[in-house]
């Protein structure tokens, strides 16, 4: 079994829990309260850099080694996500077109990412609605990373 490093970075609306095996990231999570455990590696450090450079508005595109447990069908989802550049989105249907696959597949996908904000599900949208979002914070997380992308111009 990998020894694993986790990090923590507060955000205005909360914590964002992040681990990683000696190789890659493995997860990001939203958090309510600060994580009890952390410890560091050089990849948490880089991590913890970058997303502080985002949350500034400072970093449009992440470059760190990632590694999701996923379905062949959820990596998929996940590369079209991670193609969407800062500040724009797509709908679930946008994406379920583009796969040939229901949008409600989508959606599940959508809710397995294991590495959320990287992996940036939260650019995923229903038509004309915000959508979903699966985290301990839950649509409070998707609109504030919608609206941190989008600066002074709220999406939703």
């Amino acid at each position: 079994m990998a020894v694993m490093a986790t990090g923590a970075i507060e955000t205005a609306i909360g914590w964002i829990e992040f681990s990683a095996d000696k190789d890659a990231l493995t997860h990001v999570e939203w958090r309510a309260i600060k994580p009890a455990r952390l410890s560091s590696s050089p990849l948490i450090r880089e991590t913890q850099r970058q997303l502080g450079l985002y949350f500034e508005r400072r970093l449009t595109k992440f470059d760190l080694p990632l590694a999701a447990d996923g379905t062949e069908f959820a990596h998929q989802v996940w590369d079209v996500m991670l193609g969407i550049p800062y500040g724009e989105t797509l709908t679930y249907g946008d994406v379920a077109e583009r796969l040939q696959v229901p949008a409600q597949a989508v959606g599940q996908a959508c809710g397995q990412n294991p590495i959320a904000i990287i992996i940036p599900c939260h650019r995923i949208v229903g038509t004309g609605k915000i959508g979903g979002y699966s985290s301990e914070l839950g649509l409070e997380a998707k609109t504030f990373l919608l609206d941190l992308e989008c600066g002074q111009e709220r999406m939703f």
